[in-house]
């Protein structure tokens, strides 16, 4: 070969090498970029999940209650207390004064039952102090059907991760794994428009979800009382959940206190309606939605519960 035809070789290889060399830079560098990227969104997730408010509540044995919608004497003195809302996470409007609304609430079990009773101060009680008035959204809101929406009105939410795990950002299913159902003031499944008590919650596009919820209703699996008080501007919920088959910890397999101590995920919702006007901006005109867990927009994710610990057969410790 001549020198003409190596130098014409070499430059040749020359220029491969430098073609190569450049490309797997590039590579590298968008190897590089990609794993940024994913770290980035890896540690916002993390920033997300640990910003949503998680507390914890502990549940522990004590006497059955009547399930009235009435605080008789001494009747939840053996149950964990709580109060909010101020502090509590705020869908809509945030609230700013405990007689605009606030919260005391009760939580304890028996050998069969959890138990939860509220006291809500409210000063405009939606269908009692104003008119029944229905949102832009959904001029069906008062049925008691999949189109209504149970939620909207004064009430109360209930929401369950019995196993405590999840898998990414889903929300209940809807089972007795996990769901969430209403307590409304002035309507419910048993005693229609104007009386009180449970509704089926969410997600109602389900149809498994809807007749689950519905049947537990309808058989005394979950059971609610909501009493109003205009006079004070307070009212009284209390809740009845039967572990079986409501509380499923695992596959087939439903809290007992045989079982101890044992954490579930737990979300609770305070929902406060008044005049249009107060809730104008808001969906639904809603003034108030205001959560014990969980993040603005993700507080119905599993992954935003706070924690519920059942305490088997401990009774609840005596005062120092």
């Amino acid at each position: 070969m001549n020198h003409r035809a190596l130098s014409r070789s070499h430059q040749i290889r020359t220029r491969w090498s430098f073609a190569r060399n450049t490309t797997l830079l590039c590579l590298f560098a968008l190897a590089l970029v990609s794993a940024r990227f994913r770290m980035e969104a890896a540690l916002a997730e993390t920033d997300r999940t640990t910003a949503a408010r998680k507390p914890t509540l502990q549940s522990w044995r004590g006497a059955t209650p009547q399930i009235d919608g009435l605080l008789s004497a001494r009747e939840w003195s053996d149950a964990a207390d709580f109060r909010g809302v101020r502090d509590w996470t705020a869908e809509f409007s945030p609230v700013k004064s405990d007689r605009d609304l606030s919260l005391h609430g009760w939580v304890k079990h028996d050998n069969e039952w959890l138990y939860f009773a509220f006291e809500i101060n409210d000063d405009v009680l939606y269908g009692i102090d104003t008119a029944r008035w229905l949102p832009k959204e959904n001029s069906k809101a008062h049925e008691l059907s999949r189109d209504g929406f149970p939620w909207f009105g004064d009430e109360m939410e209930i929401l369950v991760n019995a196993p405590n795990t999840w898998t990414g950002h889903e929300d209940v299913e809807g089972s007795g794994s996990s769901w969430q159902m209403v307590c409304n003031l002035t309507k419910s499944r048993l005693a229609g428009i104007g009386t009180g008590g449970l509704l089926e919650g969410e997600p109602r596009s389900r149809e498994s979800a809807w007749q689950t919820y519905q049947r537990w209703i309808l058989t005394g699996a979950q059971k609610a009382a909501a009493k109003p008080n205009p006079g004070r501007k307070t009212y009284v919920i209390e809740w009845a959940i039967r572990f079986n088959p409501c509380v499923e910890i695992s596959p087939g397999r439903f809290y007992n206190v045989d079982l101890g101590e044992k954490a579930i995920g737990l979300n609770i919702a305070l929902g406060d309606l008044d005049n249009p006007e107060h809730g104008k901006g808001n969906f639904g005109n809603f003034h108030h939605e205001q959560w014990w867990a969980g993040a603005p927009h993700t507080r119905t994710q599993k992954n935003n519960f706070g924690t519920l610990r059942l305490m088997g057969k401990q009774s609840k410790p005596a005062p120092y």
